[in-house]
């Protein structure tokens, strides 16, 4: 049957919709996480708890994968509690991050992403809108995926802050979380979100971290800021 007009833009706009879903990176719970409005200077007081793992520069974790731990310093605020309450509900599987969230009421959340959302903010210089050029390989992957539909063109302005910034983020650590939405029936690894379950179930485990290794390569807005006792002096 040939469509009209009218039919034709209500398709066009039912596929927008649902590209902008299946990118999310939690996309219903990230969605109904309201800005936190957290305490940053309360926040810096909780943090002795972040500052072992997202303290030190090059710290890797090794259970229940290899792989740099997450640079959190400059993320968006709205998306730390989003991934914290993920890890508190059991959403995201890992044993000692839904330990510690688990230990988190929603005013620690909000303190603590507060504090980490404005760390080192003074020496971050915004990325420019629009990244380098990808080679053909990788974009048609990000074009397959829709990516820039909601982490934004340079991969740095998310069209909402409950999703993460992309860009620069260590590979290894992108490559593990995307791997995540895949497995199945892992205690210690998975990440229960449909959307993106179904998302990445389209790529396989070399296309993402193929996808992973670019974003790393992009200019980022996102730190690990060292913490003076990790020093070595």
């Amino acid at each position: 049957m040939t469509q009209t007009p009218i039919n034709s833009s209500i398709h066009r706009l039912l596929a927008v919709s649902v590209a902008l879903l299946v990118l999310s990176p939690a996309a219903f719970s990230q969605a109904a996480v309201a800005a936190p409005g957290g305490d940053p200077v309360k926040g810096e007081q909780k943090a002795s708890m972040c500052i072992g793992c997202h303290g030190i520069v090059g710290y890797q974790a090794s259970f229940p994968v290899v792989y740099k731990v997450p640079m959190i310093s400059g993320q968006n605020a709205e998306y730390i509690v989003a991934a914290l309450a993920a890890y508190k509900k059991g959403e995201r599987k890992h044993p000692t991050m839904r330990a510690i969230a688990g230990s988190m009421n929603d005013a620690d959340m909000a303190d603590l992403a507060a504090f980490y959302h404005q760390q080192n903010a003074s020496s971050i210089k915004p990325v420019a809108d629009a990244p380098p050029q990808a080679p053909a390989a990788v974009e048609a992957l990000l074009t397959k995926g829709v990516c820039a539909s909601c982490h934004g063109a340079n991969y740095s302005k998310p069209i909402n802050a409950a999703y993460p910034k992309l860009a620069g983020q260590h590979g290894d650590y992108l490559t593990m979380s995307l791997r995540s939405y895949k497995t199945e029936g892992n205690p210690n690894l998975g990440r229960a979100n449909a959307i993106m379950g179904a998302q990445v179930k389209q790529f396989s485990l070399q296309e993402l971290k193929t996808i992973g290794e670019y974003l790393s390569t992009l200019p980022s807005e996102l730190r690990v800021v060292p913490q003076a006792r990790f020093i070595a002096h």
